[in-house]
């Protein structure tokens, strides 16, 4: 099923600071922020979602305009990939710093045990869910999992059944994690906002496999200095070539685009 319509969901406050790249806002954040930012949300049981951007959902946020309602309608997008850092920077937005979607789990699971938070996790693989599970549980001793659920391969846009969003209402987590890669878990949180319960459902893409051990994650001197592009692209040059060669070729074109022709800016 398509949305016929942007997503026009309005109902957070957002305290954060926000700067746009090629007209996706992004929010001046880094992990202690957005973890309290969260926590707060929580106790006030606000509903939102939250999106972690890398340049890759810029990009398509840019293309599509459905989709650039859906990231702009969030309760907070965070820097997820450092060139976007780079750019709050150069607008002034000191306190920016990456808040990169397997980070800000770890974080949130290691701050929220002493508020007894629930966590939920929907998306990934059978084997990376198993696994994701088991690791933060050895790594956090106090943390509370409500549960979890593997859909099967969908659509971009796709409802999900009712049976599935009572099962995770009857779980009564407090953050719910979407590991189904972006736009899909973007599209997801969007669509599903108004029916489930849980105050904050968080995207957080590859997070799922790299935190599990599914996956290898760059070393940490090439995530701190731009090229974790690079790492995923040798490890799955068929799957993300286009992602990261064409994308990011697009991307710095149309940043020096708009930069010195304004006009030709995103409607």
């Amino acid at each position: 099923m398509k949305l016929k319509s942007p997503v026009q969901y309005t109902g957070h406050d957002n305290p954060l600071d926000f700067f746009e790249v090629l007209g996706v806002k992004v929010n001046v954040t880094n992990l202690e922020l957005a973890c309290q930012t969260i926590q707060n949300w929580i106790i006030q049981n606000q509903k939102v979602y939250v999106c972690c951007a890398p340049v890759s959902t810029i990009l398509d946020g840019y293309k599509d305009r459905q989709y650039r309602e859906v990231i702009n309608n969030s309760g907070m997008t965070t820097p997820d990939g450092i060139p976007l850092v780079w750019l709050g920077r150069l607008h002034k937005k000191d306190v920016i710093k990456r808040t990169y979607g397997p980070d800000l789990m770890l974080r949130l699971c290691e701050t929220g045990q002493n508020k007894s938070l629930k966590h939920y996790f929907f998306g990934g693989s059978e084997e990376s869910s198993t696994k994701l599970k088991q690791r933060l549980i050895e790594q956090f001793s106090d943390l509370k999992i409500a549960g979890s659920f593997v859909p099967s391969l969908r659509r971009i846009n796709e409802i999900e059944a009712e049976a599935v969003i009572e099962q995770i209402n009857r779980a009564q987590p407090d953050v719910l994690w979407v590991g189904l890669g972006s736009p899909k878990q973007d599209y997801w949180m969007a669509n599903h906002r108004d029916k489930l319960d849980a105050p904050v459902i968080i995207g957080v893409g590859a997070a799922f496999d790299f935190l599990s051990g599914c996956k290898k994650q760059a070393p940490r001197w090439m995530q701190r200095s731009g090229l974790e592009w690079l790492f995923r692209l040798c490890s799955e040059p068929r799957r993300l070539w286009k992602r990261y060669l064409l994308g990011n070729a697009l991307f710095l074109t149309l940043l020096i685009r708009n930069y010195f022709f304004p006009q030709s800016r995103q409607k």
